[in-house]
C-alpha cells in the first residue's frame, strides 16, 4: 500500500501549510486534476528507521538500483566539479567554499567507468552532469564522448550556468550531448549581480543564444527568491517562451552554505502559481509525469488564447514528489548519494583505485541505493539540512 498526501489543482489552488490559498485563485482550467505526491508506503515488512541505513542481508538479487520502497533509479546525476564560478546566494558563501584537491576528484577514465557501470549493469537510462560548474572541466567534451560512445548510450544532458557556453555548445553537440539545462534567475543584470555575486548576465545570456543554435531541447532553470526576483517570474516565463525554451521554477531547498534557508521565508510552488496565473492561463500537462521532478503545465494567454508553451515547476520542498524519485547521485569525490538530502554517502571511487572489479562496484551501489530514505523528511520538526552544499553535490 502507498500512502501519499493529495494535492488537487483546478480554478481555486490549494497547497498544503498554506492558509490563503482557498482564497487565492489561479487561471489554471476549469477541469480538476489531482496529482499523486510525498512519502510512500514500505513495499515490504520491516521499516529501516529514518536513516535507511544499508543493510545488504535483506537485499535481493536484483539487476537495477532498487531501494526497500519499491522505486527503481533509472536517471544518474554526476557531479564533475564542486569549483563555481559564480556564489550564487541561495548555494555559496560571498567568500566561496575550500574547494576539493585534483586528486580526490573523479579523473575522466573513472567517470567513464562508473557511468558505464551504471548504464551496462545498473539499468541507467538518463545521465546528466552537474557541477559545481561543470564547463570548468577542461575534459568536459572528452568525458561527454567517451559516455557518448558507451555500448548502451544514455541519453546525455548538461545542468549549466551557461557562462563561456558560447564557446563550447559546438563541440559538446558534436561530441555527443543531447540537450542543455542552464540556470537563469533574472533577466535585469543588476538583479542577477546581486544573486549571483557577480556581473555575469552578458556572458549567460551568450551561452545560451549558443545553446539554442546547437540543441534542439533547452531547459532554463530559475530560483525565486522573495525581495529579489519574485516579481520577474512572468517576464522570464514570457522571454522562454517567445524562444522556445522551457522554463522550470525550482522552489529554494536547504541546502546553501550560510544555512540560511527558512521554509517560513521561501517562495513556494503556489505562490509562482500565483504569479504566472496574473498574466497566464496555466493548465495541467496531459503528458505523464513519468518520474520527472517538474510537474508542468501548458501556458496560453489570458482568455483561451492559442498555446504558448509549457513550464514547469519543482516543488522539492512543499510539494514532495519521493514516492517517485527515480534518481542516483555521484559527486565529484565518487560516491553514491541516494538522496539529495542524505547524510552519508557510499564511496566507489576508493574501491575502485584500490582494484575492485566492475561486478564489485556494482554491488556496492546497489546496496548503497537499497538503503535510499523513503523521503527527505523536510516538514519533520527534526529536520537536519545536509553539510554539503548544492555547489558540492550536484544537482
Amino acid at each position: 500500500m502507498t500512502h501519499r498526501h493529495r494535492y488537487t489543482t483546478g480554478a481555486t489552488t490549494m497547497s498544503a501549510g498554506d492558509p490563503g490559498a482557498e482564497s487565492r485563485v489561479l487561471r489554471i482550467s476549469d477541469t480538476m486534476t489531482t496529482v499523486d505526491l510525498g512519502m510512500p508506503g514500505l513495499a515490504a515488512p520491516g521499516d529501516p528507521g529514518p536513516l535507511g541505513a544499508p543493510l545488504p542481508g535483506d537485499r535481493p538479487h536484483a539487476p537495477g538500483l532498487i531501494d526497500r520502497f519499491g522505486r527503481t533509479a533509472t536517471d544518474l546525476r554526476v557531479s564533475l566539479t564542486d569549483r563555481c564560478n559564480l556564489r550564487c546566494t541561495y548555494c555559496m558563501p560571498a567568500e566561496g567554499l575550500p574547494t576539493l584537491p585534483r586528486d580526490a576528484v573523479m579523473t575522466r577514465a573513472e567517470i567513464v567507468r562508473l557511468v558505464g557501470i551504471a548504464t551496462r549493469d545498473l539499468g541507467v537510462r538518463q545521465v546528466r552532469f552537474t557541477g559545481g560548474e561543470p564547463l570548468l572541466r577542461g575534459d568536459l567534451v572528452e568525458i561527454v564522448r567517451d559516455v557518448a560512445a558507451l555500448e548502451n548510450r544514455p541519453e546525455i544532458s548538461l545542468t549549466t550556468n551557461a557562462v563561456g557556453l558560447d564557446h563550447r555548445a559546438r563541440d559538446l553537440r558534436a561530441a555527443g550531448l543531447d540537450r542543455v539545462n542552464i540556470s537563469l534567475d533574472t533577466l535585469d543584470p543588476d538583479t542577477y549581480a546581486r544573486m549571483a555575486r557577480r556581473p555575469f548576465l552578458a556572458r549567460t545570456l551568450a551561452g545560451i543564444d549558443a545553446a539554442a543554435r546547437e540543441f534542439d531541447v533547452v531547459k532554463i532553470n530559475a530560483v525565486l527568491v522573495r525581495g529579489l526576483n519574485l516579481d520577474h517570474a512572468a517576464d522570464l516565463l514570457s522571454w522562454c517562451l517567445e524562444r522556445g525554451f522551457e522554463l522550470r521554477f525550482i522552489e529554494q531547498m536547504p541546502l546553501d552554505a550560510d544555512h540560511a534557508w527558512d521554509r517560513s521565508a521561501m517562495v513556494t510552488a503556489a505562490e509562482v502559481r500565483a504569479q504566472l496565473g496574473e498574466r497566464f492561463d496555466l493548465a495541467p500537462d496531459e503528458e505523464p509525469r513519468d518520474g520527472a521532478p517538474a510537474e508542468r503545465f501548458t501556458v496560453s494567454g489570458h482568455g483561451g488564447g492559442p498555446r504558448l508553451g509549457r513550464v514547469g515547476i519543482i516543488a522539492s520542498v512543499t510539494e514532495p514528489f519521493c514516492a517517485d524519485c527515480r534518481r542516483t547521485r555521484l559527486t565529484a569525490e565518487g560516491a553514491v548519494r541516494a538522496c539529495l538530502f542524505a547524510h552519508t554517502e557510499s564511496d566507489l571511487l576508493g574501491p575502485l583505485r584500490a582494484g575492485a572489479n566492475d561486478a564489485t562496484l556494482a554491488d556496492l551501489w546497489r546496496t548503497a541505493m537499497w538503503g535510499k530514505w523513503a523521503g527527505h523528511d523536510m516538514a519533520a520538526a527534526g529536520f537536519v539540512q545536509p553539510s554539503r552544499t548544492m555547489s558540492a553535490i550536484g544537482g
